[in-house]
């Protein structure tokens, strides 16, 4: 008799994430995907005038999975999210359907929890203030995720339009600042959280040692200077392809620039070499971290 299908809606998924739990399980998948246990072929995408629909196939966690995924920036004037989505997980015995999962609240905290763990990997042990740029889903969902993996005694939070910064500093318990420059001036974790087609910061306004996050796949979110500013993470060197499986700000340079999330957990490459060196993670979003995300939300009850 076939295993009942478990369908979870936004408030579903709300009520079984665990963030320390999704942080462990993006490891485990990172950790699995550069040593080959688990794969997902480059992202495909469809445009509209507005924006684009994302095809991202995997196999992670012991399931096949796939997430549709739309990305339209000028949502956020309409109110809704910038991105929307659905994921399906799939027997890997037998090819069966598990689970149908909203997956726009599942691509908003399995990124905020890759972003966590490239900062517990790569930020210095006395990281204590950070600084969030932006004021959307994916802003919020770092401001309350990335905060777990450090004692930070301030969290900033600046975007383009201060009063929205305003109101989701007094929701997310951070500090809200009048300019992307003064959040990052000082911050010893930054994360870029936008659709920004150009650099949302600038590499003088970073402290020696901060890390970054860059999570923005809109356009070139960061400057080539503060991309290479020091140490490179990506998730997989397929970021170095073009978009839409790859980043922008990766473009045309050497994938072995990038040591990935994997490797570091694995201990096959070295992390940060020094208290003053700067690090930028590259996140482009893969599929094994949609698959290995809503394996672990079906799994709970």
């Amino acid at each position: 008799m076939p295993a009942p299908l478990v369908l979870l809606d936004p408030a579903e998924v709300a009520r079984r994430l665990d963030p320390d739990a999704l942080i462990a399980a993006m490891a485990t998948a990172l950790e699995d995907l550069s040593a080959g246990r688990a794969e997902g072929p480059p992202r495909i995408a469809v445009r509209s005038p507005q924006g684009l629909l994302a095809a991202m196939p995997g196999r992670a966690s012991g399931m096949l999975g796939a997430k549709l995924v739309t990305v339209f920036p000028a949502n956020a004037a309409r109110g809704l999210p910038g991105h929307q989505a659905v994921i399906a997980l799939f027997d890997e015995q037998t090819g069966e359907l598990r689970a149908l999962l909203d997956g726009t609240s599942i691509t908003a905290a399995r990124t905020a929890a890759v972003s966590a763990l490239a900062t517990r990997l790569l930020a210095r042990d006395d990281a204590r203030v950070l600084a969030v740029v932006g004021t959307g889903v994916q802003a919020e969902a770092h401001a309350r995720i990335v905060r777990r993996v450090r004692a930070f005694a301030e969290v900033r939070l600046a975007g383009r339009r201060p009063e929205r910064a305003r109101a989701g500093a007094a929701a997310w318990g951070a500090v809200a600042c009048d300019s992307i420059e003064a959040a990052v001036r000082g911050a010893d974790v930054v994360c870029c959280c936008t659709h920004a087609a150009e650099p949302v910061i600038e590499r003088a306004w970073l402290a020696p040692g901060a890390h970054i996050n860059s999570v923005g796949i809109g356009g070139p979110e960061l400057g080539r200077d503060t991309l290479l500013a020091g140490l490179l993470a990506v998730e997989t060197r397929a970021a170095f392809a073009p978009f839409p499986s790859g980043a922008y700000e990766l473009q045309g340079l050497d994938p072995a620039l990038g040591v990935e999330l994997g490797e570091l957990l694995a201990g096959a490459r070295p992390g940060r070499a020094s208290a003053d060196q700067i690090t930028v993670f590259k996140s482009v979003g893969h599929a094994v971290e949609d698959v290995a995300a809503a394996a672990l939300l079906a799994a709970h009850r």
